[in-house]
């Protein structure tokens, strides 16, 4: 019994958490650099045409970005008929606003057309016409 008599002592186990901490720090890191920023809000899925040389979109907030499809109009991300588009473009008070015209390589030039007069007819000619590289 005097064996069981003694006291023992109790260690403290601490782990190292530096390690830790680090590999936290490479995989926040990682995901950041890796993850697809939003651009912006499109809610079209188009087919650009291709130009040899061109600008970039827009990334400024104030841009108005209307996207034309074969079938659809979509102003800033949402969905429109053409009538909601004149209602829309009507609403629209600074003149200069620029405006990113994204049209699909497939939409007949008469559909085209159509959306160019609207924004005519409430005097919006800062227009771009967007491209793929």
């Amino acid at each position: 019994m005097s064996s069981r008599s003694k006291k023992r002592t109790r260690q403290e186990a601490s782990a190292d958490i530096t390690p830790l901490i680090d590999v936290v720090f490479l995989l926040l890191i990682f995901f950041m650099t890796s993850t697809v920023f939003k651009k912006s809000e499109l809610a079209l899925l188009l087919n650009l045409p291709k130009t040899e040389s061109g600008e970039k979109a827009s990334q400024d907030s104030k841009v108005l970005t209307i996207e034309l499809s074969k079938e659809e109009v979509a102003i800033a991300g949402k969905k429109f008929t053409v009538d909601e588009l004149d209602e829309k473009l009507a609403a629209i008070k600074d003149k200069n606003k620029p405006i990113d015209l994204r049209v699909d390589k497939e939409v007949q030039y008469a559909r085209l057309v159509k959306i160019l007069d609207v924004l005519k007819k409430y005097s919006l000619t800062n227009l771009s016409l967007i491209t793929e590289k």
